[in-house]
């Protein structure tokens, strides 16, 4: 077994030549790969419908897979490992939220989405409120949602990437998050829908059978063993049974217990309202298979995290906690640190080959949630502020498209230059940070619109506004943007709110303003309520 004091220079050369080579060689024939879906999937894309919900024709098992392919992010396969290797069961907390969030997904708003909406979350809200005016705070507050999530795929990118060309500075991550900002840019603009879901497609296989494979051989090593796995990885971290755990990362002092409650809070909830994942409810032909679709994910989600905490323990056991904090303090290249060690160690064939082909399971990873995101954000600028918003309903198709592609190529630039200045965040904590804003200003607006008969115009749009413009406040003067060495700007001070996730204060302004708004204004239409509780249940009338 290869202890972490041999590790030391993994850091810094985590593969020969060759296996560098190997690496750009693997990184190259995925980008062709998803390049050449794209492509096809071009030639299929007639309209709308087709550029936005890949004209409804995926299964449920596809749809799930595609779900998967979108939610299991470089978050999830880099930022969650590292974060485990880093704190032991304190990190594996995240994988516990990402996945009880489902339960609330499926129960209360895959089949009432499906049902009631058509390209975008905001479809639902407008059905029975003011058209303009909340499209426009949905529009904005989806655009705001997919570029924090897209700053946690770019920096996952940059921090991967950098490892694996053995390249140091800020200066090429910076190049290396402009790279896959043009490639994602492409995939929305020649490929819609129908390319961003193969390409998610295609991703979820090859995370789901990479991760499979490291986590038998980690089983493998230790004699199937989980208990011989657990107590190494708690020996060489330093930590001794604390970290087997709680309360390593979320245990000194009561703030950070509140902000481990925050934390868990905004998982839970932040699914539900995530645009990315609510628009794939729109691809499947009908709300029986929106729901077969999530049980899918629901599955292949839950075999994913019980895996990333194999390998999490593992990065700990094999590579060490020093070698994985001295190579990314944040732990997000754990994983693929973890790979070259179970081959052999630097230097190796087989290390080289696990380490390439590892690393380019995770750019894949990045490459189809990064689309996603992007398409989704396009589309709700395209559809809801353009098309509703500014030209009235009157724009054409082809309008909507074009100024669809517009948006991506601004939103990519947008999330470009934001991820060249948060590359010392780990993207488990960015993404968190988007469940936070997603839970407090989309979730209580959806389930206000879906089950409350007195929901109004003015409680959807104090709602939005109120949980959108808390949550990034409390962020900006929070320590994940100033006052410690791994904050956004290091060298400064400003921050009062002492919480890293916003999600325990700004989650219930979200709901108490659209109940509040609400109750301020005497709109109340309960014929167009009664419509839209019919099509939620039954989806009489969906398009």
């Amino acid at each position: 077994m290869i202890t972490p004091l041999q590790q030391t220079t993994l850091a810094a050369a985590p593969g020969a030549d060759g296996g560098r080579w190997l690496t750009i060689g693997l990184f190259l024939a995925v980008v062709a790969a998803t390049l050449g879906v794209t492509l096809w999937a071009s030639r299929q894309t007639k309209g709308t419908t087709d550029f936005y919900t890949g004209g409804r024709s995926f299964s449920g098992f596809q749809n799930g897979l595609a779900i998967s392919g979108d939610y299991m992010s470089a978050a999830s396969f880099l930022g969650v490992t590292g974060l485990i290797a880093l704190f032991g069961y304190d990190g594996f907390l995240y994988s516990v939220g990402f996945l009880v969030a489902w339960i609330l997904a499926l129960v209360l708003v895959a089949e009432p989405l499906r049902n009631t909406g058509r390209f975008t979350m905001a479809d639902v809200l407008a059905f029975r409120l003011r058209q303009r005016p909340v499209r426009t705070a949905a529009g904005i507050s989806t655009i705001v949602i997919s570029v924090v999530y897209l700053l946690a795929q770019m920096v996952g990118a940059g921090s991967l990437v950098a490892l694996l060309l053995g390249v140091s500075g800020d200066a090429p991550k910076r190049w290396i998050i402009l790279g896959v900002g043009v490639l994602m840019i492409l995939y929305v603009v020649v490929g819609g829908m129908k390319g961003t879901t193969w390409v998610q497609i295609v991703k979820a296989g090859m995370l789901m059978v990479g991760t499979l494979v490291l986590t038998v051989l980690v089983m493998s090593k230790f004699g199937w063993n989980v208990s011989s796995l657990l107590g190494s990885a708690a020996e060489a971290s330093g930590k001794g049974h604390a970290f087997l755990s709680p309360g390593l990362k979320y245990g000194a002092g009561s703030l950070t217990k509140l902000d481990f409650i925050s934390l868990g809070v905004a998982l839970v909830l932040g699914t539900a309202g995530l645009p990315h994942i609510l628009v794939r409810f729109y691809t499947v032909p009908t709300a029986k298979t929106a729901r077969t679709s999530v049980n899918w994910a629901i599955g292949l989600i839950g075999v994913f995290y019980l895996m990333t905490l194999v390998l999490g323990f593992a990065a700990a056991a094999l590579v060490g906690h020093s070698t994985v904090e001295a190579a990314n303090p944040a732990g997000t290249t754990a994983a693929p640190m973890l790979a070259e060690v179970l081959g052999g160690g630097p230097g190796t064939t087989l290390g080289a080959t696990l380490l390439a082909v590892t690393s380019a399971i995770a750019f894949a990873t990045i490459l189809a949630v990064v689309a996603g995101l992007t398409l989704t954000s396009s589309t709700s600028f395209a559809h809801d502020l353009f098309a509703h918003a500014v030209r009235k309903g009157k724009a054409s198709e082809r309008e909507e498209i074009r100024t669809a592609r517009f948006a991506a190529v601004g939103i990519g630039m947008v999330a470009v230059v934001l991820s060249m200045f948060a590359d010392k965040l780990n993207t488990a904590a960015l993404v968190a940070l988007a469940f936070a804003i997603a839970a407090s200003a989309n979730l209580p607006t959806i389930l206000y619109s879906l089950f409350w008969k007195r929901f109004n115009t003015t409680g959807a749009l104090c709602s939005i506004y109120g949980g959108l413009v808390s949550a990034v406040l409390l962020v900006i003067f929070s320590p994940v943007v100033s006052g410690t060495p791994a904050s956004l700007v290091p060298g400064a001070d400003f921050h009062w709110f002492p919480l890293e996730n916003p999600g325990l204060v700004s989650i219930p302004i979200g709901f108490l303003s659209g109940w509040l708004g609400t109750l301020a204004s005497r709109e109340t239409d309960p014929d167009k309520y009664a419509e839209l509780e019919v099509r939620s249940l039954t989806g009489a009338g969906a398009h």
